[in-house]
C-alpha cells in the first residue's frame, strides 16, 4: 500500500484543483464572515485554506510533543532536587507572580507532574526538515481552541468537501478535547454542569468581551454553566468563591501569570488562591503550569550539559524538534553577538511577541542588538535561539492567484485518559511572506486557519 500523502504533496494537489476552477478567496472561506464567535476575535482574518498534514507526520509531531513534554515538566525534579520553588525562579518568574505559584505549590504539596496541566499549545515553524519548536504554552490561557469552528465553515465549500472525502482528510476537534480537559483536571463529574466563571483580568477583558459572551453561550451546550468576567468580580464569602449570587465551582482563568506583575495583583489574587486551598474552588490552570512554558525551560532541555538527565526518546525528539535555545549568561555573550543574523532574543516569561528581537531584522543594527543583549544578561530573563527559515506557503487571494505566506503552526495537545495527553488539533495562523511582517501574532494582525489531516495510514 503507498504511503498516504505529507502535507506538501496534499497543498500541492489541493491548490492545483482550486487553481483551475479560479475560486477567489472570499468564496472558499464560506460562511466564517457570519461567524459571531470567530470575528469577535479574528475580525474576519482568516486564510484561504486549510493546511494539511499527513497521518505519519501528525503522529510523529504528537510522539515528539509528549517526549519533549516529559523532559519539561522533570526538569524541577531532574535538575533541582524537586524544588518548584527554584525551579519557578529559574523559569524567570518574579514578585507576586513567583509568590502566587509558589503558594499554590506549596499548599497543594503536588509533584511537578500534577501542576502541568496537559492542555498546552506548542507553536513552530517548518521548514524542508520538519516542524521546530518556538515556544511551548502550557496552560488555560492559550488561544486558537476554536479551530474546529474553522474547519467546519472552510469544509462546507463543495471542492474542499470532495478534496477532504477523496484523501480521506479530517480535524481533531480541540473544543471537545477542552472540555474532557477541564473535566478530567478538576475532578467533577460530566453532568453535574459545574458553574464557570469565565475569568480574565480587568484590563484585557474590554476587549474581549463580544467573545467572551459567545464563548459561555457555546460551552453551556457542552456541558458547563459559564459566565463570562474579569477576577475582580469574583468574591470570597461563607466557604464559596461567588460570581454575584452564583456560587462558582471552576474559575477557568483566561489570563496570563505575567498579569501578576500588576500592581493590584496580590489584593485580586490572594483570596481567590485562598479558597483554592480550602478547596472551595478549583482554578483552572494551575498558576503553576505556566512555569513549564518558560522559554528559559526549554533552553535547559535544550543545553547539551543536560542531555543525561533525558531517556533515549526525549533526547530524539528534543534533537529533531527543538532548536538550539540558549539563556542568555556572560559565558554565552560573545556568540551572541558574534551571530546575531541567526538568533532571535525572547523574554523568557512573555508571550504573544512581546519583547522579542530579531536580530537579522534590517531595523535591529549592531548596536541595537548589543544593547538589548547585553540588558538580558544583566537581567538573566531573556534566552537566544536560532534562527528558523519556515518554508512559504501559497495561499489563494481574491484574484486566483496563489500568494505565499509565512504560517505558524499550533499543535495542541489535551488530556488523555490516564495520565498522558492526546493529540487535540492544530491550529494556523499567517502573515504574507513580502516581509512586512516580522511576528506572527493574532492582536498583529495574523489571519488563521484550521489544519486537515490525513486520518488513517
Amino acid at each position: 500500500m503507498p504511503a498516504a500523502p505529507a502535507r506538501t504533496t496534499l497543498a500541492s494537489r489541493y491548490l492545483d484543483r482550486i487553481g483551475q476552477a479560479g475560486i477567489p478567496a472570499s468564496q472558499l472561506i464560506g460562511p466564517l464572515a457570519q461567524s459571531e464567535l470567530l470575528n469577535a476575535l479574528y475580525q474576519g482574518r482568516y486564510l484561504s485554506r486549510p493546511v494539511f498534514i499527513g497521518h505519519g507526520e501528525r503522529a510523529r509531531l504528537h510522539a515528539d510533543l509528549e517526549n519533549l513534554r516529559g523532559a519539561l515538566i522533570s526538569l524541577p525534579d531532574r535538575l533541582f532536587g524537586g524544588d518548584l520553588a527554584a525551579f519557578a525562579s529559574a523559569t524567570g518568574m518574579a514578585g507576586y507572580q513567583r509568590e502566587a505559584i509558589v503558594r499554590e505549590v506549596q499548599a497543594g504539596g503536588r509533584p511537578a507532574a500534577a501542576v502541568a496541566s496537559r492542555l498546552a499549545r506548542v507553536d513552530m515553524y517548518a521548514d524542508e526538515t520538519g516542524f521546530h519548536v518556538l515556544e511551548f504554552n502550557m496552560g488555560s490561557a492559550i488561544g486558537g481552541m476554536d479551530n474546529p469552528d474553522i474547519c467546519r465553515a472552510l469544509l462546507q465549500h463543495p471542492v474542499l468537501a470532495a478534496f477532504a472525502a477523496e484523501h480521506g482528510l479530517g480535524f481533531t476537534d480541540t473544543t471537545s478535547g477542552l472540555i474532557d480537559t477541564i473535566f478530567a483536571e478538576t475532578g467533577l463529574e460530566r453532568g453535574s454542569f459545574p458553574v464557570v466563571a469565565l475569568a480574565n483580568w480587568p484590563s484585557r477583558r474590554p476587549h474581549m468581551v463580544r467573545y467572551m459572551r459567545s464563548l459561555a453561550e457555546r460551552w453551556r451546550g457542552l456541558g458547563l454553566d459559564t459566565h463570562p468576567c474579569h477576577v475582580g468580580e469574583l468574591s470570597v464569602r461563607n466557604g464559596r468563591v461567588w460570581l454575584g449570587t452564583r456560587a462558582v465551582d471552576i474559575i477557568y482563568r483566561m489570563f496570563p501569570t505575567a498579569q501578576l506583575l500588576q500592581p493590584d495583583a496580590s489584593a485580586l489574587m490572594a483570596p481567590l488562591l485562598g479558597a483554592a486551598e480550602r478547596g472551595e474552588v478549583v482554578l483552572f490552570t494551575p498558576l503553576a503550569s505556566e512555569m513549564f512554558g518558560s522559554k528559559s525551560a526549554l533552553a535547559m532541555v535544550s543545553d547539551d550539559r543536560n542531555a543525561h538527565l533525558f531517556t533515549a526518546a526525549e533526547r530524539a525528539s528534543i534533537a529533531s524538534v527543538l532548536p538550539w535555545t540558549r539563556l542568555i549568561q556572560p559565558g554565552i555573550m560573545r556568540y551572541a553577538l558574534d551571530n546575531q543574523e541567526g538568533l532571535v532574543l525572547k523574554p523568557a516569561m512573555l508571550h504573544g511577541g512581546r519583547g522579542v528581537l530579531l536580530g537579522w531584522q534590517p531595523d535591529t543594527t549592531p548596536q541595537v542588538w548589543r544593547d538589548h543583549v547585553v540588558a538580558a544578561a544583566s537581567d538573566a530573563d531573556h534566552v537566544i535561539q536560532r534562527r528558523i527559515h519556515p518554508i512559504p506557503e501559497l495561499f489563494p487571494d481574491e484574484n486566483g492567484e496563489q500568494v505565499p505566506w509565512i504560517v505558524l503552526w499550533g499543535a495542541f495537545t489535551v488530556a488523555a485518559k490516564g495520565t498522558g495527553c492526546d493529540h487535540g488539533g492544530l491550529y494556523a495562523r499567517a502573515v504574507p511572506a513580502d516581509g512586512q511582517a516580522s511576528l506572527i501574532t493574532r492582536d498583529g494582525g495574523a489571519f488563521v486557519g484550521g489544519c486537515l489531516a490525513v486520518e488513517r495510514g
